[in-house]
């Protein structure tokens, strides 16, 4: 089957993480992507240890499939002189540097297309090219607090905490990658390149979602509820005799089959919970009074119970037994990939299925400098010419 992105070429000068997530879900859908890489040290998250699996960083190893690794040094006369060769070839740059240090380099967007008008240039960044704030440097952690994320996130009467994953830098890339391959769309009729400017504040904004919204609506703050939602009561976890499972009671017609199903008549007919509404007023009372009826059932009976009423309820799973899960696996998420140095080296897979134009695992996370020679070839330097830039450390 074909790829999807077959032909593409990436010039990725990113790193770290929203940058390489991006650029290697491009790679997944046949993208060819040249990753740049500081001579010596690589791409930060190659240090991003522990843990390892044999001497390679497992944070590397996640998001950097489908790729060709260079070593250049970008500051060095004739390594800038690689770098405009390649975006002169490229159809789409990536970089994720502080605002500013592109241009100062020589490789602006501006700069970069006057050599290549067809250009897509996406720029990455913690707040965004533009405002107010464009000059502070941006991680997920400082952006998990100053989106307002944290201050959602956690146990009402305890202080906010962080998700559980580096939410912000992953969604970043997954819309930056929307922005780049609708480019690529545009630039089919138009012919024209373009600036992309992804930030990880905006793209966390923009997943506040109905929270920012609700905030608009009546004045007052988000505010924190454990794994409960504000809006829809019974919806959240609770604890079982034997462990701690997920009860979803999404809306009035799931509450009917939910206490049907556990023979809670007394709590169908209790005014203070006949509709979502008055369940959410009633927030406190109801959910306590579910933890001490769940509190004395075993999960595998409330699992059946809740499935033959037809209401979404399940376990709350270690990271251990999703990445083991029958279905997880049937689902092809867990990709095993054959690299030089980690034998049996699994990643999360592809998480989106194309009938035609299916992802693909083509290369291992490369090794640092891995594809120099190979894509400096490409580029019709000679064996020779190659030798004198080692020796000038240009590579």
């Amino acid at each position: 089957m074909m790829l999807a992105l077959e032909g593409v070429k990436v010039l990725d000068l990113s790193r770290t993480l929203a940058g390489p997530f991006c650029t290697m879900m491009l790679g997944d859908m046949g993208a060819d992507i040249i990753k740049v890489e500081q001579p010596g040290s690589g791409d930060e998250t190659r240090r991003f240890t522990p843990p390892t699996w044999n001497g390679e960083s497992c944070y590397y190893l996640t998001s950097n499939r489908n790729k060709r690794s260079i070593t250049i040094d970008i500051k060095s006369p004739k390594g800038k002189e690689i770098i405009y060769k390649l975006a002169e070839e490229a159809d789409v740059v990536v970089e994720n540097f502080r605002t500013g240090t592109m241009e100062k380099l020589g490789f602006g967007y501006e700069q970069l297309k006057e050599k290549n008008p067809r250009l897509i240039y996406c720029s990455i960044s913690g707040f965004g090219r533009t405002g107010p704030e464009k000059d502070k440097p941006g991680y997920d952690l400082l952006l998990q607090g100053y989106s307002g994320l944290m201050s959602i996130t956690g146990e009402p009467d305890q202080p906010p905490v962080k998700v559980g994953t580096s939410a912000v830098d992953l969604n970043t890339g997954m819309f930056a990658a929307f922005g780049i391959v609708t480019a690529l769309f545009a630039r089919q009729t138009s012919g024209k390149g373009q600036f992309i400017d992804a930030s990880l504040l905006d793209s966390q904004v923009a997943l506040l979602n109905y929270h920012g919204t609700n905030f608009f609506a009546t004045g007052k703050p988000a505010a924190r509820y454990g794994s409960g939602h504000p809006t829809i009561v019974p919806y959240q976890a609770f604890q079982a005799k034997d462990m701690d499972i997920i009860l979803a009671v999404a809306n009035d017609g799931l509450w009917v089959k939910c206490c049907r199903g556990f023979g809670w008549n007394d709590l169908l007919e209790d005014d203070r919970f006949k509709i979502n509404d008055d369940r959410v007023a009633n927030r406190e009372v109801l959910v306590n009074i579910i933890n001490e009826r769940l509190g004395k059932m075993e999960s595998a009976e409330i699992f059946e119970l809740m499935e033959k009423a037809g209401v979404p309820c399940g376990p709350i799973h270690t990271v251990e037994q999703v990445m083991t899960h029958p279905h997880v696996k049937a689902r092809e998420m867990v990709l095993e990939i054959e690299h030089p140095n980690v034998k049996d080296l699994k990643v999360p897979g592809f998480p989106v299925k194309f009938s035609e134009t299916p992802a693909k695992l083509r290369k291992h996370p490369p090794l640092l400098g891995e594809h120099t020679d190979e894509i400096l070839q490409e580029l019709g330097y000679s064996e020779e010419e190659i030798k004198e830039l080692r020796e000038d450390h240009a590579l």
